[in-house]
């Protein structure tokens, strides 16, 4: 606590991506030493280079961040030992049957247990179900002969980025903390009380690790709900947007969420899953979850039978056609692919014959993926290239793109995300 409070704590962060790198920057800003872990030697050597690997993170932050001289980033996980505080951000996917897969959590925890010592805070930032911290890390970490509240402090505190978002950022988006005994909360509090402007203390680690969840819950149930209203409105020759902006005037007791063409993110698409996994553990079937969930999961198939019907109408068919996604990214003004529903859409047109390419100015060149790859690069949406597709698509709708141009000069538009406001005779809502 003399540490944290005199800011002489080191703060190990494990994972340095979306999550992990916002959050060094922020502990260097308030005064910290931090040592950054990541098996990727490429992001190691980057960091360590002054540059940033992410889009909405300039190089500046990262070049100012290293020339504090209190910043470096390794793959050696045995400097662990130094640090006062460890903060896991490693991604929590699902696996092949949609169960949660832990696997980088207990990889990490299992790297950095030979080096844990006395007096120091282990925190788990990744999204996860409830029961995590205790059932998983808290055995291995006393395995080990420590004594969790006395000797190793452990919390569980949800991260909260959004990538892109100018609005907020890590010091000003509320934290929650919960720990595994009230002096792991008291510990786990002062450090984030530190860097962060109102830390919220909940009374356990299952609570912190629920509200993550209902968060996210709640925007997937949401927009399953709008994306459900979409196909019923195209159905009925409504326009979903219109109907949206109409009800978003009611000053109280509606918040507004818009369709589009499945979910993306590493948050909203994979967690709800997390919980209805563990609840079958206590005899509950979570049938609304996993029914919002379904409908989101089918949006690209509905979609691409939009594409179909549109083509079909211009006496045109899906296979040979020549198609180009507009923005690949899982939502507009960032370079983050993790589940983005344009993918999907690649795969489906794909399989189905089409001729895809993709112009994405923030993701220049197709990254390799766990589950997916394209051997494409992001072209131009020169005139030129509008007029010798079939299709444009709209995945991803970056404000950097010149709709205008694309609108005029392309035989045939789809947009899934209603930026198209007006009826133009090219254009087909999806």
């Amino acid at each position: 606590m003399k540490k944290i409070h005199s800011r002489k704590a080191i703060v190990g962060i494990i994972g340095l991506g979306y999550v992990g790198l916002p959050l060094a920057l922020r502990f260097v800003e308030a005064g910290f030493q931090v040592v950054g872990f990541d098996i990727d030697v490429m992001k190691v050597e980057t960091l360590n280079h002054g540059e940033s690997y992410i889009k909405h993170i300039a190089s500046e932050k990262v070049t100012t961040m290293c020339n504090t001289g209190r910043f470096e980033a390794t793959n050696d996980f045995s400097r662990a030992a130094i640090t006062d505080a460890l903060i896991l951000c490693v991604p929590t996917p699902l696996g092949t049957h949609q169960e949660p897969d832990l696997s980088f959590i207990i990889t990490t925890l299992e790297s950095l247990l030979p080096h844990l010592r006395q007096g120091q805070l282990v925190s788990l930032e990744s999204t996860t179900y409830p029961g995590t911290t205790e059932e998983e890390l808290r055995p291995r970490i006393e395995n080990c002969g420590h004594c969790i509240g006395e000797d190793i402090f452990l919390v569980f505190s949800p991260e909260r980025e959004d990538p892109g978002n100018p609005s907020f950022t890590t010091m000003t988006i509320p934290k929650i903390v919960g720990g595994s005994t009230s002096a792991c909360l008291e510990v786990g509090n002062a450090l984030y009380g530190s860097v962060i402007e109102r830390v919220v203390p909940v009374s356990s680690t299952k609570v912190a690790e629920m509200s993550k969840l209902l968060e996210n819950i709640y925007r997937a149930v949401n927009i399953g709900l709008v994306n459900e209203l979409k196909i019923v409105s195209d159905r009925m020759g409504i326009d979903i947007w219109e109907v949206v902006d109409a009800a978003a005037t009611k000053p109280f007791g509606f918040t507004p969420f818009y369709p589009g063409p499945g979910l993306g993110g590493h948050c909203i698409p994979i967690d709800p899953f997390y919980l209805t996994w563990k609840s079958k553990e206590y005899g509950v079937d979570t049938h609304f979850i996993e029914l919002a969930g379904q409908i989101n999961t089918r949006m690209p198939e509905w979609v691409v039978g939009k594409v179909m019907d549109a083509l079909n109408d211009q006496k045109k068919a899906l296979n040979g056609a020549k198609i180009l996604v507009l923005g690949i990214a899982y939502k507009k003004n960032i370079d983050d692919m993790r589940e983005s529903p344009a993918v999907k859409l690649m795969e489906l047109l794909t399989a189905k014959g089409a001729l895809v390419s993709y112009s994405d100015p923030h993701v220049p060149v197709f990254p390799k993926m766990r589950n997916h790859y394209f051997d494409l690069r992001s072209v131009d949406p020169s005139i030129e290239l509008l007029a010798d597709m079939d299709c444009v698509l709209v995945a991803t709708d970056h404000d950097i793109f010149d709709y205008e141009s694309i609108r005029k000069n392309s035989v045939l538009v789809v947009d899934t995300r209603g930026r198209y406001r007006q009826i133009f005779s090219n254009v087909v809502r999806a």
